[in-house]
């Protein structure tokens, strides 16, 4: 359902799931700073930094200096944001985190649990976290730029997977 979901937004709207859940995140409010973004979207600074850069690129969102702090950029939405996201259903990250909190906090503890040795099992614990359903390529991409011994580790875990 979730997948289904992201394709739908990606063809009606142009939109990855990751950047309508961003800008989502930046609708009610301009984020001072990306680890801001990240606390909201519940994501690690580095895999939002990549969606913000093509919000960016779009003119989706603007970068504006902090006043006070010229090391900070505020992010907020642009006119045509606002527009797009009008209509736009939720990001099928926030369906699920809605779901989860739904739960009971036993529920979720258990849930946690099980998944934590789900990726344990599947020797998945050093592989960078990304966005739901961003381009796995921009991911592995990034990644390989800064690690390449990591890279060919996860290539050569995907050959023995095909």
């Amino acid at each position: 359902m979730l997948r289904v979901a992201s394709r739908a937004t990606e063809k009606e709207y142009g939109l990855s799931a990751a950047q309508l859940f961003v800008l989502h995140a930046l609708a009610n409010a301009p984020a001072l700073s990306l680890n801001e973004v990240a606390e909201r979207t519940r994501t690690h600074q580095s895999s939002v930094s990549v969606v913000v850069q093509k919000l960016v690129e779009r003119g989706l969102v603007a970068r504006d200096p902090v006043p006070g702090d010229a090391r900070r950029m505020a992010l907020s939405l642009t006119p045509a944001a606002r527009r797009l996201i009008v209509d736009a259903p939720d990001a099928p990250s926030e369906r699920l985190i809605a779901a989860l909190e739904r739960m009971t906090p036993t529920a979720r503890t258990r849930l946690a649990t099980t998944l934590t040795r789900l990726v344990e099992e599947l020797g998945a614990t050093d592989e960078p976290a990304t966005m739901l359903f961003e381009d796995e390529s921009v991911a592995a991409a990034d990644e390989r730029r800064k690690s390449p011994r990591a890279a060919a580790k996860r290539s050569a875990k995907s050959d023995g997977a095909a």
